[in-house]
Formats: structure tokens, sequence, C-alpha cells
């Protein structure tokens, strides 16, 4: 979902973009009003998210999956290894990426997730223990801090003594983080940045001098870095809206604020499943995701009459992900405590209905 302020703003401006008479999907990426707009997008970003100094901001091609492939190339060249920890089906993904193009020998995994009565849990790891008993050497650690599918999040911060990257997708800007903590921070824009096709990295600059791989130079951060990520024709109506959900987080009191909103709604959904035996959910209460809330019917056969009557009452997209199946409602940081309020009313109706 995207505000419902910033697709306004949008729509009025479609053909009549900064008092131009056009678009801004019709101006050159390079003159002088889209060169504004691009930098004051990356100052907006670096404000919100209190980004040091020694860090450059990308606005890249592609969702994640395209940063699957980026963080490999260009870290991983000149025999390098790297250690990758496995929370959810994203986290799979990533490793799984990560092998085709370093091969398996590169690539470390460590499953840190366990049931505990029969919930999945985050285990983290004691990584410091672990370079000291096996005298590891990664040029980075890699973890998905939100598994979407899986409804999982990790909210601790990760120590380790190799540079951090995380796949923050999902997770970005729907709370405060320590950004001096991480090396690389990647994420797609479409949760709570923008629309698909754009993705962000935040790459601390000596991340940037790591041997890579052979890799076209459109996905090679250090190019991008160098040419403001305007090496070549970037996707300019995507930047543009991502810079419409900057100024509107800004006005509604930033990440703090928000994630205020955000860890509400959140405990609004959970508080319904766990009142109400019709409904499960299968994480820890302190891994529970606040972006993607994942719940079953005690009654699998009503699932798709669920998803009907949600469906009636204006209540989208709750189909679980086709792996894990149940329902999932993603309430990312555009969605308004009132969409939330909507749908609790509508499961406590649909369970009172149904038992």
């Amino acid at each position: 979902m995207l505000p419902t302020e910033v697709m306004a703003i949008a729509q009025s401006e479609l053909v009549n973009w900064n008092g131009m008479g056009v678009s801004v999907m019709e101006i050159s990426h390079r003159s002088k009003e889209f060169v504004a707009l691009a930098k004051q997008a990356e100052l907006d970003l670096r404000q919100l998210m209190n980004i040091p100094d020694n860090y450059k901001v990308l606005f890249m091609h592609g969702g994640g999956r395209a940063q699957f492939t980026n963080v490999v190339t260009n870290f991983l060249g000149d025999n390098g290894r790297a250690l990758y920890l496995t929370s959810g089906q994203w986290s799979r993904s990533a490793i799984k990426e990560a092998k085709l193009i370093a091969g398996e020998d590169a690539i470390d995994e460590m499953n840190i997730v366990e049931k505990d009565d029969d919930k999945s849990k985050v285990v983290l790891p004691d990584l410091e223990q672990l370079k000291q008993a096996g005298q590891k050497q990664y040029r980075y650690v890699h973890y998905c801090p939100n598994e979407t599918v899986d409804g999982i999040e990790i909210f601790d911060e990760l120590n380790s003594p190799w540079p951090v990257v995380a796949d923050m997708s999902s997770t970005i800007m729907s709370r405060e983080i320590d950004v001096s903590r991480y090396a690389v921070i990647y994420a797609g824009a479409q949760k709570n940045i923008g629309p698909s096709g754009l993705s962000i990295a935040i790459v601390r600059d000596d991340m940037l001098s790591l041997p890579k791989l052979t890799q076209s130079s459109v996905m090679d951060y250090s190019i991008a870095a160098q040419n403001d990520s305007m090496f070549n024709t970037p996707p300019t109506y995507a930047w543009y809206l991502a810079s419409l959900v900057f100024k509107w987080l800004k006005k509604q009191g930033g990440v703090s604020q928000v994630a205020k909103v955000n860890q509400q709604k959140a405990e609004l959904l959970y508080q319904c499943i766990d009142d109400n035996p019709f409904y499960k959910n299968g994480v820890v209460a302190s891994n529970r995701s606040r972006m993607n809330v994942t719940f079953q019917l005690a009654d699998s056969s009503l699932d798709q009459a669920f998803l009907q009557q949600a469906e009636e009452h204006g209540l989208l997209t709750l189909k679980g992900h086709r792996i894990v199946g149940g329902m999932r409602a993603s309430i990312y940081n555009a969605m308004p405590l009132e969409g939330v309020q909507a749908l609790v009313k509508f499961m406590q109706a649909f369970a009172k209905a149904n038992s």
C-alpha cells in the first residue's frame, strides 16, 4: 500500500510536474529539475534513517532479488567467503542466489530458527565465538531482519565480528535502527518506499574497496556511487514516488512516530488472533513481525470463504504465501490504524458466524 496522500499528489502532478507542463517521466534524468529531486530524496532518506556520512545511498535498478546478486558480485571477488543466516523464505532465496553466483564453497549457512512449544523462535548465534572457534574469515554475514512469508521479525541487533549485510526490504523505516551497526542495508522499494522496480542500497564506504566478481557496470555499487546512481537512466517515476513517500514520512513525524503506530496496529491484530481460538499464529511473541501478520484458521476448510467475504468487505490480498498457506495481513507504514481495526472487526464477526 502507498500512502493515499502520496497517490493523490502523484495523480495531480501526472501530466504537470513542477509546473513544467510535462510528467516527471518525460524529462531527462540529468536535467537540473530531476537532479534536484534526486538530491532532496537522498537528503530526506538520510535524515529519516540518520545515515552517517561514511555511507553511500544508492538508488538501484530491480528489487530485493537484484540485490541478492549485487551483494555477492560486489564483495566476494578473489575467493571471498560469506556467512548467511537462515530465518525463512527470503533468507533462503538469498542463499540460493549467492551460491549460484559465487559457488557452493563460498557460502556457509546457519539456521537461526528453532521451535519453542511448536512455535518458530529466532536464536541469534554468538558470531564472535564462532570466529574464535573456527578461525573463520568472512567478507560479510548476511541476514533478513523481517521474513514476510513466515511472519518472523528479528528485533535484536546482530553482534558480529564481520561486516553485517541486511535485507531490510520489508522492515526499512518501519522502526528505528542504528545504521552504523551495518555495513550494507538493501531494500526493494515496494514495501515502505515506493513502487516495485526500484531498490535502495546503503553501503559503508570501506565495503566499496573489496574485491569484486565480474559483473555488469549497472549493478556495480562503486560505479553507482561515482555517478550519483545515474550511470544509466534510472527508474525515474519510481524515484519520484519514493521522494514523495519520504516527505510523507517526515510529515508524520519521522520513523519514531510511524513505529509507534506500527506497534499499535500489530498488537491489535495479534490480540485478536490470540484471544480467539478460531485463529492461530505460529511465531513466538518476541519474534512476531509487525509488518506481516501471518495466521491460520483453526478449520482450514473455511479459508476460501474467509477470503471471499473479506474481499466483499474491502479487505484485499489476505491470502498467505503459496508455500505456507493460511492468511497474511501486510500492514506496512501506509496502512492506517483504521484499516487494521476494520480487519479485526471482520475477523471477530467471521469467527462468531462460523464457530
